[in-house]
């Protein structure tokens, strides 16, 4: 990998900067595809594009680095991932023009998803040193039953497109708080964030190839191939609920312990008592935030009747003033 970045870009025209340093490279993967800035349509990087015999290569990579790994102390993962936490708050903007530049978001929203990704980290850290299992009497006496967590194994993690860096974290620091290793495929329109993301994380102390960034635009037959492969363990996926029943159907042949965040339903209620331009206001960022594209953004709006027509023409106005 290479070094990280030195500079310190304090606008958007220096994620130029940032781009020019991240590592893109993956030895043996020579076929790439391309990632546009979707506000110009520019093309602002190429990435590897693995195929499934690749992204197997990078399970078996994962599962070497991961034996390990489930053997070192809770201390010592736990530290790790601090100083991960610290090189992400001290390389937000960097992150925060990366995922302006590839996904699109206002450099305000990308800012604060940058507090919202590290805590992840942060909380993960802190879990990995907290008592696991425990001991209890038997409800029959004469014995005490012991109960001890053990890494579930190698975890393969699939993340959206919409908070590039959050996803990421949510998934990659429980998974090494635990012990475990990782491969996980980014959204194909936002893969740089990750990438980052995981140079970072090596940078904390992450061992090499603990952690495999797969990015692929064959995301079927990635998931058919590493899916069956037995030394993956544990899938996890955001996403909509058409690939999530996929993907439960070809974890079920080996039985993965499997996660799934599926499509989103966020009803929205305003009554006849409320502030009438504070539930405007609600209503507006509840839906339009992230460009509307969050797993929470309000898709159905329920108002009493006393404040139905003033509701909509207040909210009509508001929407209006979308450029």
């Amino acid at each position: 990998m290479s070094t990280l970045p030195d500079a310190e870009p304090t606008a958007l025209a220096d994620s130029e900067k940032v781009l020019a340093n991240l590592d893109l490279a993956v030895p043996g993967v020579t076929r790439t595809f391309d990632v546009h800035d979707p506000a110009t349509g520019q093309t602002i990087a190429q990435v590897p594009d693995f195929d499934a015999l690749q992204a197997l290569e990078a399970v078996a990579r994962a599962d070497e680095a991961g034996r390990s790994w489930a053997a070192t102390t809770a201390r010592h993962r736990a530290d790790i991932l601090r100083a991960w936490y610290d090189l992400i708050i001290g390389n937000a903007e960097m992150i925060a023009l990366l995922i302006t530049r590839e996904m699109g978001k206002p450099l305000a929203e990308a800012r604060a998803e940058i507090s919202y990704g590290a805590d992840f980290v942060r909380w993960y850290a802190e879990e990995a040193v907290r008592p696991a299992g425990g001991l209890r009497d038997a409800p029959a006496g004469g014995a005490r039953l012991l109960t001890r967590r053990a890494p579930v194994g190698l975890s393969v993690l699939i993340t959206p497109w919409n908070f590039p860096l959050a996803m990421a974290t949510r998934k990659i620091a429980p998974a090494l708080a635990a012990g475990c290793p990782v491969v996980i495929k980014p959204a194909p329109n936002t893969p740089l964030t990750t990438i980052f993301a995981v140079q970072l994380a090596l940078a904390a102390g992450v061992p090499e190839d603990l952690v495999q960034v797969v990015t692929t635009t064959e995301a079927p037959a990635f998931s058919t191939a590493v899916l069956a492969d037995p030394r993956v363990r544990k899938v996890s996926f955001t996403g909509s609920t058409a690939v999530g029943r996929v993907l439960l159907h070809l974890a079920a042949d080996n039985v993965l312990k499997s996660s799934m965040e599926l499509g989103g339903n966020a009803p929205l209620l305003v009554f006849d008592d409320a502030d009438l331009e504070r539930a405007v206001e609600g209503a507006f960022a509840a839906k339009m935030r992230n460009g509307g594209q969050s797993c929470i953004a309000a898709n159905r709006i329920f108002v009493q009747d006393g404040i139905a027509d003033a509701f909509v023409e207040a909210l009509t106005e508001r929407l209006a003033t979308v450029e």
